[in-house]
C-alpha cells in the first residue's frame, strides 16, 4: 500500500458541525504494526493504552476518527497524526508542555502557599501539563478572591515563557489595589422613616470608627441581599403589608475606589387588624388555641406576629402528636379602609407515631449515653416539646460542636416518622500544661488531665494543679453521671487546698487543707436536681507579723489544726437554653454547708443563687443576677474567719479590687463577713464583625453587692455599683475574660482595679 497520509484533517473533518460522513474515504487495511513518534516525556505504553487500535485490527476511516479523538481527549497532545506506511500505523503526536514553576508576585493579602494551593485543585501545578484554559480558569478565579474582599480594582497578568525540553514557567503578577469602600447608601420612597433610621437596620454602611473592624463599608451581594430583607421585614412587622422593593442599584467609580448604593423603594399604606379569627377541626378547644394567638383586633399589622401565631398553633398541635399539621393564615384586605382580616385555617392532618430513634455521628460515644438524654422514646405519639427538650439535653452535654434533629416520614406508612439525630464529636479529653494570669491572682501555673466523655461512657475524670500566688489547689474528682437508670449520678473528690493573703487586701493568714469527700446527685424534676454531699477536712492555720487580732485571738481559742465533717445539701433547677452560649432560661441554686457536731468545727452556710436570661432579639439577650449568702456558727461556736464571705473583683462586683469589699479592723485589713449580697444586670451580644461565632460576646453591664460582718445591719457596710463592658471568649485553652469597670459609690478606703482579666484555664 502506498503511504498515505491520514492526517489530522480526518479529525477535524469528523467534528465539523453538522458532520454525518466523511468527505473522502480510505482503503482500510490490516494493521501489521503500531509505531508512535515525538513523545518526550510520555511513554509509549501510555500511548498503546489510550489508543482503541491493536494490531490486527481492520483500520478504517471510523477507527482513524476514533483514535485522534481518543488522544486528544487525554490532555496530553496539542497535535496528533495517524500515517500508514506498508501496513504499519504512525501515530505521530507533539505534546503539550509540562509546567515547570509557577511564582506569584505582588500578593500581599493571601499567603503564596495557599494560592498555589487553590491553584492546584483547579489543575495548574508544577509538572502538570499545561492548559491555557486552566490558566484563564485559574486566573479568573485569582480575580474573584479579590474581589470577595472588595478589591475591585484588582489587575491579574500572566507571562508564559516557553523553556528547553517542553516546559513553560508561569508568573502571575498581581496589582492588588486598594479596598473599594462604600460611599454613599441612598434610599428613595421612604416618608414613614427617616433615612437614618432604615440605614441603622443595615450591616452595610459607609467608613466609619469601627468599620475597619466589621469590613461592613465593603460591598457584598450576599450582605446587600440581607440587608434588604432586614428592612422589608421592618417595614412589613410595622403595618405595611404591601412593601415593595422596586430595584437596588450598585455603582463604582471608574478608578474603582468608591461605591454607590441605591434602594428604590415602595412603602404603600399601614394596614390594621380588623378581626382575627379560627377555623379548621383543631381537636383541641378553641378557646386553648384562641389563647395563642398574637394579634387581635385593632392591632397594626405585623408578619412576625402572623408567623408567630402559626407555629404556635402548629406547635401546639404538634404536642398531641400532629407532627405535620398546617395552618394557614388567611387574608381579606380592605383597601379603601387600609385594614385586613386573618382566618388562620387549622389542618392538624394524621396524628403520628415515634418508629425509630436514630443517632449518627457518634464514633466514640456510645449510643446509650445519648439515648439515656431523649425524652421522645420510640412507639410513643409524636411530642414536639420532647424532641425540643432531647436535642436541648444532648447539647448541654458539651461532648458535640453540633447537634442536628429531623423527623422525616417512614416511607409507606403514613402515621409514622422517624427521629434522626446526628452529633458532630469535638475533644472532650484534654492534658495540658501551662500558664494563665489572672489580675487577682497572678501568674498561675496549671497542669491537667480531663476526661468529661470517658471512654465514651459520659463519666468525668480529672487531676488538676493550680498554683497561684493566693490559692492553690490539687485535685482528683471523678463523676458519673448515670450511677443509676434513674439518672442519680455520683462523684468523688480528693483535693488540697493552700491559701495564702499575703499579697491581697483581706486579713493576711494562711492555710492548708487537705480534703476528700462523695456526693450524689438526685433528679426530682425535668430541669430540677437535688443533691447531697459529705466531706471530711483537716485544716492548718499559720499567722505572720502583720496578722489581724481576730486571727490571733481564733488561733488562741481554737488552735492552729482543725479537723471537720462536711455535709452538704442543695437544690437546683436549670431550663438555660444553653450551657455557653446562654440566650434564654432560668439558673437557680439554693445550697447549704454544714460542720457535724462530729470534730470541734460548728457552722453552716446558706446560699442561693438566681440567673435569669430573656432574648431581647435575633442575637441580644439581657441576664439578670442575684446571690445572697449567710453563716454563722452554732452550739455555742463561732463561725471560722477563713469561711467568711468575700466580695469584689470578677464574679462579684467588677472595678474593685478582688476579696476587697467589707468589713474592716483598725489596720484597714479586709475581715470578710457573714453575710453577702450580689446582684446585676448584663446585656449580652455578639462581638462585632465576628458573625455567627458563638465563643465571642460582649457586655455592657451593672454589678453591686457587698458583705456584712457580725452585728452590722443591713447597709452599715455600704453597697458599692460599677458599669462597665465586658468580653467573654471561649477559647482551645478555656475561657479568657476581660472587663473595665467603672466604680460608682465608691469610698475613699476602697480599692479599685477599673480592667480585670482572667487567661487560661483556671480551675
Amino acid at each position: 500500500m502506498n503511504k498515505k497520509n491520514l492526517a489530522g484533517m480526518i479529525f477535524l473533518l469528523c467534528t465539523l458541525p453538522g458532520y454525518i460522513s466523511p468527505v473522502w474515504a480510505i482503503e482500510p487495511f490490516t494493521v501489521k504494526d503500531i509505531r508512535v513518534e515525538g513523545i518526550q516525556r510520555t511513554e509509549a505504553g501510555t500511548v498503546f493504552s489510550y489508543l482503541p487500535i491493536k494490531v490486527g485490527d481492520t483500520m478504517d476511516n471510523e477507527k482513524s476518527a476514533e483514535a485522534i479523538h481518543a488522544l486528544y481527549a487525554t490532555g496530553f497532545f496539542k497535535d496528533v497524526r495517524l500515517k500508514v506506511e506498508q501496513g504499519v500505523l504512525i501515530v505521530q503526536v507533539q505534546e503539550r508542555p509540562s509546567i515547570a514553576s509557577i511564582e506569584v508576585n505582588g500578593v500581599k493579602d493571601f499567603p503564596k502557599d495557599q494560592l498555589k494551593e487553590s491553584m492546584k485543585y483547579a489543575g495548574l501545578a508544577e509538572a502538570r501539563i499545561f492548559d491555557k484554559g486552566v490558566l484563564d480558569k485559574a486566573t479568573q478565579e485569582l480575580k474573584r478572591q479579590y474581589v470577595a474582599r472588595g478589591k475591585y480594582a484588582v489587575k491579574v497578568t500572566t507571562t508564559v515563557t516557553e523553556l528547553e525540553r517542553n516546559r513553560v514557567s508561569i508568573v502571575f503578577n498581581v496589582v492588588e489595589g486598594e479596598i473599594s469602600k462604600i460611599k454613599q447608601i441612598n434610599l428613595i420612597g421612604n416618608h414613614a422613616y427617616p433615612e437614618y433610621e432604615l440605614l441603622d437596620l443595615m450591616k452595610l454602611e459607609t467608613p466609619g470608627w469601627f468599620s475597619w473592624f466589621s469590613s461592613s463599608d465593603q460591598y457584598s451581594k450576599q450582605k446587600l441581599s440581607a440587608d434588604i430583607e432586614a428592612i422589608r421585614s421592618f417595614y412589613m412587622d410595622n403595618g405595611y403589608m404591601e412593601f415593595n422593593i422596586d430595584s437596588t442599584q450598585v455603582s463604582i467609580t471608574p478608578d474603582k475606589k468608591d461605591i454607590y448604593i441605591t434602594i428604590n423603594l415602595t412603602e404603600g399604606e399601614k394596614y390594621t387588624i380588623a378581626d382575627v379569627s379560627v377555623s379548621g377541626d383543631m381537636l383541641i378547644p378553641k378557646a386553648e388555641i384562641e389563647k395563642l394567638l398574637q394579634v387581635k383586633a385593632g392591632d397594626t399589622f405585623s408578619r412576625k406576629a402572623m408567623t408567630e401565631t402559626s407555629k404556635k398553633i402548629a406547635e401546639r398541635l404538634g404536642q398531641d402528636g400532629y407532627a405535620f399539621a398546617n395552618v394557614n393564615a388567611i387574608p381579606e384586605i380592605d383597601k379603601e379602609k387600609h385594614q385586613v382580616s386573618f382566618n388562620f385555617v387549622v389542618d392538624h392532618g394524621q396524628r403520628v407515631y415515634i418508629h425509630r430513634i436514630n443517632i449518627a455521628g457518634n464514633n466514640k460515644t456510645r449510643d446509650e449515653v445519648i439515648r439515656r438524654e431523649f425524652r421522645q422514646t420510640e412507639g410513643e405519639w409524636f411530642d414536639v416539646d420532647k424532641i425540643k427538650k432531647s436535642k436541648q439535653r444532648v447539647d448541654k452535654l458539651d461532648y458535640f460542636s453540633e447537634v442536628n434533629i429531623e423527623t422525616p416520614a417512614v416511607q409507606g406508612a403514613a402515621d409514622q416518622v422517624d427521629v434522626n439525630m446526628s452529633v458532630k464529636e469535638k475533644s472532650t479529653g484534654n492534658i495540658s500544661v501551662g500558664a494563665g494570669y489572672s489580675s487577682g491572682e497572678g501568674l498561675v501555673l496549671t497542669g491537667s488531665v480531663s476526661q468529661a466523655n470517658l471512654f465514651g461512657t459520659g463519666n468525668y475524670l480529672s487531676t488538676q494543679v493550680n498554683t497561684g500566688k493566693v490559692n492553690q489547689v490539687y485535685s482528683v474528682s471523678y463523676t458519673n453521671p448515670y450511677y443509676t437508670d434513674h439518672g442519680v449520678s455520683r462523684g468523688f473528690d480528693i483535693y488540697k487546698r493552700n491559701t495564702d493573703s499575703q499579697s491581697t487586701a483581706i486579713s493576711q493568714y494562711s492555710s492548708h487543707t487537705l480534703g476528700a469527700g462523695v456526693r450524689l446527685g438526685v433528679p426530682m424534676a425535668e430541669d430540677q436536681t437535688v443533691s447531697f454531699g459529705l466531706a471530711i477536712e483537716n485544716t492548718k492555720l499559720g499567722y505572720f507579723s502583720t496578722s489581724s487580732a481576730r486571727l490571733l485571738e481564733y488561733i488562741n481559742v481554737s488552735g492552729s489544726t482543725s479537723s471537720d465533717m462536711l455535709a452538704t445539701i442543695g437544690w437546683g433547677r436549670d431550663s438555660l437554653d444553653s450551657a455557653i452560649y446562654t440566650t434564654e432560661g432560668t439558673l437557680q441554686r439554693v445550697f447549704a454547708e454544714i460542720s457535724l457536731p462530729v470534730f470541734d468545727m460548728r457552722y453552716y452556710k446558706l446560699n442561693y443563687q438566681h440567673q435569669w436570661f430573656h432574648p431581647l432579639g435575633k442575637d441580644v439577650s439581657l441576664m439578670l443576677h442575684g446571690e445572697a449568702g449567710v453563716a454563722s456558727g452554732y452550739g455555742g461556736k463561732e463561725l471560722p474567719f477563713f469561711k467568711n464571705y468575700y466580695a469584689g473583683g470578677p464574679g462579684s462586683v467588677r472595678g474593685y479590687e478582688a476579696n476587697s469589699l467589707g468589713p474592716r479592723d483598725s489596720a484597714n485589713a479586709i475581715l470578710g463577713g457573714t453575710r453577702r449580697v450580689l446582684g446585676g444586670a448584663e446585656l449580652l451580644m455578639p462581638f462585632p464583625g465576628t458573625g455567627n461565632e458563638k465563643s465571642v460576646r460582649l457586655s455592657g453591664f451593672v454589678d453591686a453587692g457587698t458583705v456584712f460582718g457580725p452585728g452590722n445591719q443591713m447597709g452599715d457596710a455600704g453597697m458599692r455599683y460599677s458599669t462597665g463592658v465586658a468580653v467573654t471568649w471561649i477559647s482551645p485553652v478555656g475561657p479568657l475574660k476581660f472587663s473595665y469597670a467603672v466604680p460608682i459609690h465608691k469610698q475613699p478606703e476602697d480599692r479599685l482595679q477599673r480592667f480585670q482579666f482572667t487567661l487560661g484555664s483556671v480551675f
